[in-house]
């Protein structure tokens, strides 16, 4: 897999709204800041980087890596089950506002990178560098620019997002942040689990 491949398969992870852009711009509109929102982005991709860098190092170790659906299926099932929760609820959930400190974030992004695999669709480059006795720097390597890929790729999504749509929503219309919060879990979870069964 060549340098061009791992920085496209970055982009790809960046694009996907489940990876975190999208809880970036959530960020960004609750506090109607754009500051806060790319302040989002660092954590979200040091959580993806330490996802990565996991299974680099596992197969670094190892020379294999024993994988399976179950961790995304069940992540998704539990994401989209506590989003129609918040979403269906009469009660006012006190922390819905996801005021988040940034080492959650990142927790929350290595969580959502493992459960999508991330560090998976790299396993071909980390394989081929264990094989050549590159594994660990190598794989460290490839890992660091997927992940610069993937924030590039989160950040000027984010930003357009949050610029085009975001802030003419928040113009227009008062709506409710914890219900912006619960539909963003939803979608992070129907995708997680369609991105499993396919």
């Amino acid at each position: 897999m060549t340098v061009a491949a791992i920085l496209l398969l970055g982009a790809f992870h960046g694009l996907n709204p489940a990876m975190g852009w999208l809880f970036a711009v959530a960020r960004g509109l609750q506090e109607r800041s754009r500051g806060r929102l790319l302040a989002s982005l660092p954590a979200i991709a040091a959580g993806h980087l330490a996802s990565v860098a996991l299974v680099a190092v596992v197969v670094a170790v190892t020379g294999s890596l024993v994988t399976g659906r179950a961790l995304a299926i069940g992540g998704g099932v539990l994401l989209v089950g506590f989003g129609l929760w918040r979403l269906m609820s009469d009660r006012h959930f006190r922390w819905a506002g996801m005021r988040l400190m940034l080492p959650q974030l990142a927790g929350w992004s290595f969580l959502m990178s493992s459960a999508h695999g991330a560090g998976l669709m790299l396993l071909p480059v980390f394989s081929g560098m264990h094989e050549h006795g590159h594994a660990m720097s190598g794989g460290l390597a490839a890992a660091g620019l997927h992940t610069l890929a993937m924030f590039a790729a989160a950040a000027v999504t984010a930003v357009l997002v949050y610029e085009l749509a975001g802030l003419t929503i928040l113009r227009r219309a008062w709506f409710n942040v914890d219900r912006m919060w619960a539909a963003a879990l939803v979608a992070a979870g129907v995708i997680t689990l369609a991105q499993a069964v396919l």
